[in-house]
């Protein structure tokens, strides 16, 4: 076998040598890589592709008989799950409810995925939204907070890698970080929900990624036992939230004004669902039937909200925007 010369690597080296550009979250480079363009660049771009979970089997581990005496709820304090309401679930009535979500999403050419293999006994597997979060490029898998909820990452791995969307990274060590707790307010601002399900090393993990698109990471302490930001807020157009602004900080409500963000408020009487709502495009907005004065007030205020049934879903404590986690959006 001969030697090479230095002139002759050097000759080879022209033709084969690392180049940095174009970015990993370009276009050019995610359709030559990953056979597409992945990830969200804003939170109300036109909504192309979903990840969801049917609720199924994995609902009758609520068992009826464990009701707590001071809440109207089944909790299983060793299991640690617990389920709003005094009776079983009505897996028909949640089937039907989060099929005609699937279909609303349809019927605007939102593609489908679902999730890969929960565990027979995870009833929060249908709120995938909590699961990751997309970015510019790809995705962040999150870290669950509750133990009860711990494995949902695996299985959200599982199918990013099946559909083949790239992973920038994995919350780990001791950070907590969940897809609810997580808001693109523009291309350029993001925020993120500090409390019981969401911690600073979570979100100073996220930061590092974000930080590479540019992108600034805001946060927003908890209120007692408030997780997430979708309780509070929700973007419904470019520059524009809904929110509850009684669960808000006045800190960053005087942010977004500096964002120049438009703000709607929410019927306070329905504040824990009518947030909780999925913007498939540019002020076209589903939300749950049962929040008709924040409905109204969305059209008031310039936004096709249209109504979705929604409420034997809501017993499992997660909404609309829990029960979808968007994998592509427009720009």
């Amino acid at each position: 076998m001969s030697v090479w010369t230095e002139e002759q690597f050097e000759v080879v080296h022209q033709h084969f040598h690392g180049e940095a550009e174009p970015s990993f979250e370009s276009e050019a480079m995610q359709t030559h890589v990953w056979g597409r363009r992945w990830g969200v660049l804003n939170d109300v771009g036109t909504l192309r592709t979903v990840l969801v979970h049917r609720p199924g089997t994995e609902l009758r581990t609520v068992d009826p008989g464990m009701r707590h005496p001071e809440v109207p709820a089944l909790i299983h304090p060793e299991a640690k799950w617990y389920f709003w309401g005094e009776d079983a679930p009505d897996i028909d009535q949640m089937q039907r409810e989060h099929d005609a979500l699937v279909a609303a999403l349809t019927a605007n050419d939102v593609e489908i995925v679902t999730l890969d293999d929960p565990r027979p006994d995870d009833i929060n597997a249908m709120f995938t939204r909590d699961m990751m979060i997309a970015v510019p490029g790809g995705a962040i898998i999150g870290r669950m907070g509750p133990l009860m909820r711990r494995g949902q990452e695996l299985n959200v791995l599982r199918t990013l890698a099946r559909i083949g969307m790239p992973v920038l990274a994995t919350v780990h060590g001791t950070g907590t970080f969940e897809g609810g707790g997580f808001a693109m307010l523009d291309e350029t601002h993001a925020v993120c929900a500090i409390g019981h399900r969401g911690n600073e090393e979570g979100a100073r993990q996220v930061e590092n990624v974000l930080n590479t698109l540019g992108i600034e990471l805001l946060r927003v302490q908890c209120r007692g036992w408030s997780c997430h930001i979708d309780g509070e807020l929700v973007m419904v157009d470019h520059k524009t939230a809904l929110i509850a602004p009684h669960k808000l900080p006045w800190t960053f409500l005087e942010t977004l004004t500096t964002l120049g963000s438009r703000t709607i408020d929410v019927d306070p009487a329905a504040a824990n669902f009518a947030t909780n709502c999925l913007t498939l495009a540019p002020g076209r907005v589903l939300i749950a039937a049962d929040c008709p004065r924040t409905t109204e007030r969305l059209i008031a205020a310039g936004i096709e909200a249209t109504p979705i049934p929604y409420s034997e879903c809501h017993k499992n404590g997660g909404g609309l925007h829990c029960s979808t986690m968007p994998l592509v959006r427009d720009a």
